[in-house]
C-alpha cells in the first residue's frame, strides 16, 4: 500500500521550518548561544533543537565552539558570498526603474561612482518625456555637478571632499554650478540632513534632478537613482516614490534599514 505523499511531506516541512527558526536565532547574536537559551527562544524541546543543530553542524551551517553552545557556521558565509557575487546593481534596478518611469513619465537614471566622476549605467525613459537625453549610458559627469555625485561626496569625510576640490578645481559648466568649496560643503551638509540630493541646472541648463542612494548589504553607498526633468517640470512630490524605489533596489542587494 502506497503512503499518502502529504503524510511524508508534512514532517519534512516542519523540520525545515524549525531549521530556519534555529538559524534566525543564531543570526540574532554575535556570540555563541547555549542550547538552553536556544530552546527557550525557539520553543523547541532541547532534544529536538540538539538533533537539528547537530545535523546543521555536519553540513558546516552551524559551528560548535564549545560543548553545548552554537553559532552560525562558515558554510553560510560561503553561500552568502556566492549570492553577493552574483548580485548586479543594474539587474536589481532595471524593473523598479521602469515602474518609476511609468509612474512619473520622466527619465530615471542609475549612476555609479568612478573616481571623480559618476558614470551613467542605465536609464529608463521615453521620447514622450519631452526632454532631450543628453547623457547617454556610459556617459560621465563631475561629482559636484550632479545629484548622484553629491550623494557620494556627502558620504566622504571632509578631508576627501577638500582633496576632490583641489584635484578638480570645482570647474563649472553653467551659471548655477557650484565652484567654491565652502558652498559645496554647505550643500553636502544639506544632503546628509535630508537624505537626498538635488542638481539645480548645475550640469546642464534647463535640466534639474533629484537623487536617492542605493546601498549594499554592508550599508555602503553603491549607486544613485535620479529623476531628471525639464527645470520647470521637476516635481519634488516625486521624491518619496524615488526614495521608495531606491530602498527596494537596496533591499534586493541585501541592505536592510537600521543595520
Amino acid at each position: 500500500m502506497k503512503k499518502d505523499p502529504a503524510l511524508t511531506t508534512a514532517p519534512t516541512i516542519q523540520v525545515i521550518e524549525r531549521m530556519f527558526t534555529l538559524i534566525d536565532v543564531l543570526a540574532s547574536r554575535e556570540e555563541a548561544i547555549s542550547l538552553k537559551e536556544i530552546s527557550q527562544k525557539t520553543g523547541l524541546h532541547p532534544s529536538t533543537a540538539h538533533r537539528i543543530l547537530n545535523d546543521l553542524a555536519t553540513g558546516r551551517f552551524v559551528d560548535r565552539p564549545e560543548a553545548g553552545s552554537y553559532r552560525l557556521g562558515m558554510r553560510l558565509l560561503e553561500l552568502g558570498n556566492m549570492v553577493k557575487g552574483r548580485l548586479n546593481v543594474r539587474d536589481a534596478a532595471l524593473a523598479p526603474m521602469r515602474d518609476l518611469h511609468k509612474l512619473i513619465q520622466q527619465p530615471v537614471n542609475l549612476s555609479m561612482r568612478q573616481g571623480d566622476e559618476i558614470v551613467y549605467i542605465e536609464r529608463a525613459y521615453s521620447e514622450r518625456s519631452g526632454m532631450q537625453v543628453v547623457r547617454a549610458i556610459g556617459g560621465r559627469a563631475p561629482l559636484h555637478l550632479t545629484s548622484v555625485g553629491k550623494l557620494f561626496l556627502a558620504a566622504d569625510d571632509p578631508l576627501r571632499v577638500r582633496s576632490y576640490a583641489t584635484r578638480t578645481g570645482l570647474a563649472g559648466q553653467t551659471r548655477n554650478s557650484i565652484t567654491q568649496l565652502q558652498v559645496l560643503e554647505r550643500e553636502l551638509s544639506r544632503v546628509n540632513q535630508s537624505g537626498f540630493a538635488r542638481d539645480n541646472e548645475e550640469l546642464e541648463l534647463g535640466v534639474r534632478c533629484i537623487a536617492a542612494g542605493i546601498y549594499d548589504d554592508q550599508g555602503k553607498l553603491l549607486a544613485g537613482l535620479s529623476i531628471s526633468a525639464p527645470a520647470d517640470r521637476l516635481d519634488e512630490s516625486w521624491l518619496p516614490k524615488l526614495q521608495e524605489t531606491a530602498r527596494t533596489i537596496s533591499s534586493t542587494l541585501g541592505h536592510h534599514e537600521g543595520r
